[in-house]
């Protein structure tokens, strides 16, 4: 029973690591999307629809967005996202809704559209998986990370070299475009909050996987980086 028991503890470990793979992917792949769709926190539709919460959502239904009369009356004649019509749809967006305005010709790799689905889907099963707000929601004790974690003094030169994944998703001049700043984070709020996705005590599936192949050297590069970025 416990040889099976660490055979099973094995395997979900192994799917996790491959899920957080699969979204991280996803993340490169909607840079795609993201001229005309945001997604995360606060975000707000553009020349298309946000697309929080998509997966069971009834096709051109979001209030205020721009849709083309095809599109919403598909969703009048019922059709839902799901993983399964999200992926026809991406494979072939003319093909599927003859009339859609959607720029993207598509996505022709199956393995893209996989991590794109697995991407949208991780801002899909509700709140607490779409990143906090600005003010960090842990303090140091609350996170219980030992004192010379909170101690240790960042390098921000070695925190901006290794800044170019973060501001991929967050704007490096401070703006809120639909994903929350961090720049002028106090350090020690965004050790604390980095070392919460790090230790699973925070949720978010992209910034799990990041923080998790973080040192805590660098998480506090990063935390002096991104402070001495907004003064």
């Amino acid at each position: 029973m416990a040889i099976a028991g660490n055979a099973h503890a094995q395997s979900s470990e192994a799917t996790g690591k491959e899920h957080d793979r699969l979204v991280s992917r996803g993340v490169e792949v909607f840079q795609r999307c993201s001229a005309c769709h945001r997604i995360g926190v606060e975000a707000e539709n553009r020349l298309g629809p946000q697309l929080n919460n998509l997966i069971g959502r009834k096709a051109g239904s979001v209030k205020g967005a721009r849709y083309s009369p095809a599109m919403v009356k598909a969703g009048a004649e019922g059709l839902v996202w799901t993983p399964e019509t999200i992926d026809a749809f991406l494979a072939d967006p003319k093909g599927f809704i003859e009339e859609t305005t959607m720029g993207l010709r598509g996505v022709d790799d199956a393995d893209d559209r996989k991590a794109l689905l697995a991407y949208l889907e991780s801002f899909s099963t509700g709140p607490s998986n779409i990143p906090e707000t600005p003010v960090p929601t842990r303090t140091g004790i609350d996170a219980g990370l030992p004192a010379e974690i909170l101690a240790l003094k960042g390098d921000a030169e070695f925190g901006e070299y290794l800044s170019g994944e973060c501001v991929t998703c967050h704007q490096a001049s401070g703006e809120d475009k639909g994903i929350p700043s961090i720049v002028g984070w106090p350090p020690e709020d965004f050790v604390v909050a980095m070392h919460g996705y790090k230790s699973k005590k925070r949720e978010h599936p992209v910034m799990r996987m990041i923080a998790g192949r973080l040192s805590a050297e660098e998480i506090a590069a990063l935390a002096a980086y991104f402070n001495k970025n907004g003064q």
